[in-house]
């Protein structure tokens, strides 16, 4: 055996370089490392000062507790903390940096001195630094204020094949201002001050409510993210949600905008990942991202923080219910986010902005650009789909199976199709009389511009009048009678609706408009639920479809028997390795089934919860109601547009289509003033 083969231990500084390789992968590492020590130490400000994009320097200052002169020497070595002393603070977790590695694997690769003190005499404190191959820390006396400074020179000096990996200096800055803000966001209650080479960058003030934390997110995610974001605030079973998500329309080509806390803990958890994404599944257009900064607070001891060295991961003790709590609580607000509704709250009225709002901008020749991700005006957005053209890898499905889905679902519900395709009576201020709504209804029909006379009336009828019926119109002089999204007033070329609302103007795409009102409402009945009866209907199989399965499968199709029941599905066990699939829902009896119901396993193995199947059916109901939905070129009565805006304002999720598309927009009247420039 040659000598290489024997054992030996390794040497300090070679073993906090291995350390090392799994904790500091760049300057952005860094920095989150000594940002989460700072936040435990109880730091009410936090400044962090780079040059070269934290090749050159990193620097992070705080005004917490400090470290005593006894302790110095520990702060540099390895498994030496003062966060956890026993198995039990193990499990219970409640700090962001407990493994003692961070500081120790960060000397090892750069030139790193620390300066602290514990007291509020400021020519008090102590600097320690490490020396020699033995990593010896050396303590001599520094003046500081209260708090701790540790600065980091020449980052990978003594590893040089760790340091040709850095990129430039504009994409090292990119990540580390990246973490500086997943920190700043973490911490709304913490000032915070980011410099790049002696340029302020970012300076935050506390924020100990809510305006303060709104203030935090339009700083560091821009005024367009609260804009078009819900607020909530969800507490049930020891689970508290809290934070803001992005409305449909103001998704992103990347997901560069999602941030997750748990405990204060920024995590990337694919249980979360899942959870969110099934919320916003039918309501984001393909191929976009959902923006949020979410807070989930739990119980410690429920939750594992200790699975990842860079502690990015969780694993929950509960996955199912804390996966359930999240989809319900997003799925919910999602929902409850009706076309007219407001947004983001109270805002400025020159900066106010509904949902769906798209804002064109100041008169410019910059005026048509929009912001990435924002919610874009009907003249800047691509031609829809108002004709049923099948969207890419959207599922086809027979007219013929259509048509006999249709007919059977309007003989369940034909006050679906009475509610819009039939004259209603005028809503308050809408009209008035029988012969006012005839009138309106003549004027919606006839070509554009020519005038139709009102019909004689007898003399003595009350409602006879000199002059020529108004068409329907707002209420006058009160607000409170006029819905969200106001009252019709025309259509522009067979596609869109003109409503006139107490701030302006509305247009809303009626394909789209309907397709989601017949959509939502076929969910309802198919699915069950608010207002459902029933539930999924199943039919049989002629024959068996047998899979072949691992025994992981079969134990989890045997734990879930009750939960395939649920959704229409007879899953039998015919063998150690086999299993029998007996009945599916009617409507995928011609599906593919063995696919399916291998996603479905997978999911409930991964997730403890699967939709593959809901979303299956809801592909096909999302086909069929856009063929039972209004067409373009279609002519609609006034009463015809106003009730389909009155169901936009109580059906859910009304301000996107199936597919994603945004149903309505509207400009105010500040915004068409400064189209005309009026005022200026």
């Amino acid at each position: 055996m040659s000598d290489n083969s024997h054992i030996r231990i390794l040497d300090p500084r070679l073993a906090n370089q291995i350390a090392a390789g799994e904790v500091v992968e760049r300057p952005s590492s860094v920095v989150k490392e000594l940002v989460e020590n700072a936040i435990d130490a109880g730091a009410r400000r936090v400044e962090v000062e780079l040059e070269s994009g934290g090749a050159r320097l990193i620097r992070v200052r705080d005004d917490g507790g400090g470290i005593d002169e006894d302790d110095l020497p520990l702060a540099l070595s390895r498994h030496a903390t003062s966060k956890i002393a026993s198995l039990e603070d193990l499990e219970g977790v409640a700090s962001l940096g407990f493994r003692g590695e961070a500081l120790a694997s960060i000397s090892s690769v750069s030139r790193l001195e620390l300066v602290s003190n514990t007291q509020d005499d400021p020519t008090g404190g102590w600097r320690v630094v490490v020396e020699g191959r033995r990593m010896e820390p050396r303590v001599t006396p520094s003046p500081h204020p209260r708090g701790t400074s540790v600065t980091v020179r020449d980052l990978f000096f003594n590893t040089p094949a760790r340091r040709k990996f850095l990129r430039t200096e504009k994409t090292e800055f990119g990540h580390v201002e990246e973490a500086f803000r997943r920190q700043a966001l973490s911490r709304l209650d913490v000032g915070w001050v980011l410099r790049h080479n002696q340029k302020t960058i970012h300076q935050l003030r506390p924020g100990g409510d809510l305006v303060g934390h709104e203030r935090r997110l339009q700083a560091l995610l821009g005024k367009g993210f609260l804009e078009n974001a819900l607020h909530l605030d969800l507490e049930t079973g020891g689970l508290r949600l809290w934070g803001w998500v992005g409305l449909p329309t103001h998704s992103r080509a990347q997901a560069d905008q999602q941030y997750f806390f748990v405990n204060g803990r920024v995590v990337r958890d694919r249980l979360v990942a899942h959870a969110i994404r099934q919320a916003y599944r039918d309501v984001l257009f393909h191929g976009r991202h959902p923006v949020f900064v979410l807070y989930l607070e739990v119980d410690p001891t429920v939750v594992d923080v200790n699975v990842h060295p860079t502690k990015h991961e969780v694993r929950f003790r509960d996955g199912r219910m804390v996966h359930d709590f999240l989809f319900s609580s997003l799925h919910r607000a999602l929902g409850e986010a009706r076309a007219g509704a407001s947004a983001g709250g109270e805002a400025e009225e020159d900066e106010a902005s509904e949902a769906g709002v798209a804002t064109p901008g100041e008169a410019s020749p910059q005026a048509n650009e929009v912001r990435e991700g924002a919610p874009q005006p009907a003249w800047q957005q691509q031609p829809m789909a108002l004709h049923g053209r099948a969207e890419e890898g959207e599922r086809k499905v027979s007219p013929d199976r259509v048509r006999a889905f249709m007919e059977g679902y309007r003989a369940l519900h034909p006050e679906h199709e009475e509610s819009l395709l039939t004259p209603q009576p005028a809503a308050p201020g809408a009209g008035g009389s029988a012969a006012d709504v005839a009138l309106a209804e003549r004027q919606a029909r006839a070509p554009f511009g020519a005038t139709v006379a009102a019909p004689a009336e007898s003399p003595g009828s009350p409602e006879s009048t000199p002059q020529a019926a108004p068409r329907p119109a707002m209420p006058e002089a009160d607000a409170t009678k006029a819905p969200p999204l106001g009252y019709a007033v025309a259509q522009l070329h067979g596609v869109y609706i003109l409503s006139q609302t107490e701030r302006g103007m509305v247009i809303v795409d009626m394909h789209a408009a309907h397709e989601r009102i017949v959509y939502e409402r076929m969910k309802t009945q198919v699915h069950g639920g608010a207002g459902g009866e029933g539930g999924l209907q199943a039919q049989p199989l002629l024959v068996p479809v047998s899979l072949a399965a691992s025994a992981a499968q079969v134990a989890t199709a045997e734990a879930e028997h009750e939960a395939f029941a649920r959704l229409g599905v007879e899953l039998d066990v015919a063998g150690p390795e086999t299993l029998l699939v007996r009945q599916v829902p009617t409507l995928l009896v011609d599906a593919d089934v063995e696919p399916l119901i291998r996603d479905m396993l997978g999911d409930l193995e991964r997730y403890g919860r699967s939709d593959r199947l809901e979303a299956h059916i809801n592909e096909l109901l999302a086909t069929m109601a856009c063929h039972g939905s209004v067409r373009a070129n279609r002519q609609l009565t006034v009463e015809e547009m106003n009730a389909l805006l009155r169901d936009m304002e109580i059906t859910e999720r009304s301000g996107q289509c199936n597919h994603g598309r945004p149903t309505w927009t509207e400009l105010s009247m500040k915004e068409l003033d400064r189209l005309f420039l009026r005022g200026q």
